[in-house]
């Protein structure tokens, strides 16, 4: 059976994104502290190898089809943003939306589109059948909806080194699963601490 692993930055504080939706704050240790820190990239791309289906809501995927395509020649950006780039252009691609549409995909091909009613019995089926991870970035609203409906097996969180007061939070305070950790990681040069959990319903 596939393994559903969730895997996602978030503030030492406990936020998934900044005021007014601003994931970006949380890259705010890059200007000053870490300008050189590559860890979120080389970890995103260590999960995208380990995978062959990524699962999305529809503002993340969104957000992804709008920023990666291009990346992979782009002479600006670094070795691991372009492997990422193009892991993400073939990885396939579920994303969980009643109102996507499959013109709305390009320029990203693997797309396939569930619609939410009958998701959680799809998604099962997906983690029954043969192959890598199911991996899911960002879509906080879909991974939320997946760990209280017993379907994620790994939250890899990667706690970033800001505080942003307020925000997203990642949790909010509903029960959550019982969590087993079964790894904890650092990056020389970077203020990123990764902690990996195992989740027991």
């Amino acid at each position: 059976m596939r393994k559903l692993i969730v895997c996602n930055l978030m503030s030492l504080d406990g936020y998934y994104e900044g005021p007014g939706k601003n994931v970006m704050a949380l890259f705010e240790y890059r200007r000053e502290s870490y300008p050189l820190d590559e860890s979120f990239d080389v970890y995103n791309a260590e999960r995208l190898r380990a995978a062959d289906t990524l699962l999305l809501g529809r503002t993340s995927y969104d957000g992804f089809k709008g920023y990666w395509p291009p990346v992979a020649e782009d002479p600006t950006a670094t070795p691991v943003q372009r492997e990422i780039s193009r892991l993400n252009s073939a990885i396939d691609k579920v994303v969980i939306s009643d109102s996507l549409t499959s013109d709305q995909t390009h320029p990203w091909p693997n797309t396939h589109i569930l619609r939410r009613t009958g998701a959680h019995e799809q998604i099962d089926e997906l983690k029954r059948q043969s192959g890598k991870d199911l991996l899911v970035f960002g879509s906080r609203t879909l991974w939320r909806d997946l760990l209280a409906n017993g379907l994620v097996d790994e939250l890899h969180l990667m706690i970033a080194p800001v505080v942003l007061g307020t925000g997203t939070p990642v949790f909010d305070g509903k029960p959550a699963p019982s969590l087993r950790l079964i790894e904890s990681r650092t990056w020389e040069g970077s203020g990123i601490v990764l902690v990996r959990y195992e989740v027991h319903l």
